[in-house]
C-alpha cells in the first residue's frame, strides 16, 4: 500500500486529511511539528508523497522541503496559505512538486496525489513492478529490486537483510537482531540498529529508485513486506 506523509499543525485540517486518504485507499499518518516529521522519516515505513504545511511552529516549509529532497526519494506537495507567485516560485525551488493553498478541496488534494504518483511513476495498480521480487545475492552482497537496479550491501547491511529475507514477510524481533548484528568489542544496540536501517532505506531510495519496503513493527521489530528471493 502507498503510504502517504501529511505534516500539518492544524490538528482539523491534518486528520481530515489523513482520513480522506485513508478511504481513497492509501496509507495515510499525519504529523504536526517538523520534529514529528523527522521522527516519521527516520522511523516508519518511507512515505512516497510527503504533504507538507509551509508555517509549522518549528520548521519553515520551504526549508524543510530541500532536507526532504537532500534524503528522501518522495514526492513533495506543499500545501500553505500563501497564495502569491513568489511564494510559490520558492516553493518549487525548495523541492516541492506541487503548490497547492489550503483552500483545496479534500478531493482535489487526493487528484494532486494521484497526479503525482503517476508521474512518478508509483500510481497504485498500475505496473511498476509491485509483484516482481526483491532479489539478495548472497555471493556478491548485492540486493536487486524488481525494476533490477542493484545496490552493493555492507556486511551489516547484508546480515539485516539476510535476516528480513529468511523471515519472508514474517518480523525480526528487535533483540534478535541487535544480538546478529553486534560486534566483539563493539556496542550495538536498538539506537544503533534504527540507525543502520534508516541509512540503508535511504540508500536504497537513493541509488535503486523505489522506495524500500522495510516496515517496523512497533514494540516488536522489522519485517520485509515485498516478494523477495535469495540467490
Amino acid at each position: 500500500m502507498t503510504h502517504i506523509l501529511i505534516v500539518e499543525d492544524e490538528e482539523r485540517l491534518r486528520k481530515d486529511i489523513v482520513d480522506f486518504l485513508a478511504l481513497s485507499g492509501f496509507k495515510a499518518r499525519g504529523v504536526g511539528t517538523a520534529q514529528g516529521m523527522r521522527r516519521d522519516l527516520a522511523e516508519a515505513p518511507p512515505p512516497a508523497v510527503v504533504i507538507l504545511d509551509v508555517g509549522l511552529p518549528d520548521g519553515n516549509g520551504f526549508d524543510l522541503a530541500a532536507e526532504i529532497r537532500r534524503s528522501h526519494a518522495c514526492g513533495i506537495i506543499m500545501l500553505t496559505a500563501l497564495g502569491e507567485s513568489d511564494d510559490r516560485i520558492r516553493g518549487f525551488e525548495s523541492g516541492a512538486d506541487i503548490y497547492l493553498v489550503k483552500h483545496s478541496t479534500l478531493r482535489e488534494i487526493e487528484a494532486a496525489v494521484r497526479s503525482l504518483l503517476r508521474r512518478m511513476g508509483d500510481q497504485p495498480g498500475t505496473e511498476n513492478g509491485h509483484d516482481d521480487p526483491w532479489v539478495l545475492d548472497n555471493a556478491n552482497w548485492t540486493l536487486t529490486a524488481p525494476n533490477q537496479h542493484v545496490l552493493k550491501l555492507t556486511a551489516t547491511e547484508f546480515a539485516f537483510m539476510s535476516a528480513l529475507f529468511l523471515r519472508s514477510g514474517d518480523v525480526c524481533e528487535r533483540e534478535a537482531l541487535v544480538a546478529m548484528l553486534a560486534r566483539p568489542r563493539a556496542s550495538f544496540d536498538n539506537r544503533h540498529l534504527d540507525a543502520v536501517v534508516s541509512r540503508l532505506r535511504r540508500k536504497i531510495e537513493h541509488h535503486l529508485k523505489l522506495r524500500a519496503p522495510i516496515e517496523v513493527v512497533y514494540g516488536v521489530g522489522y519485517t520485509f513486506t515485498a516478494p523477495v528471493v535469495v540467490e
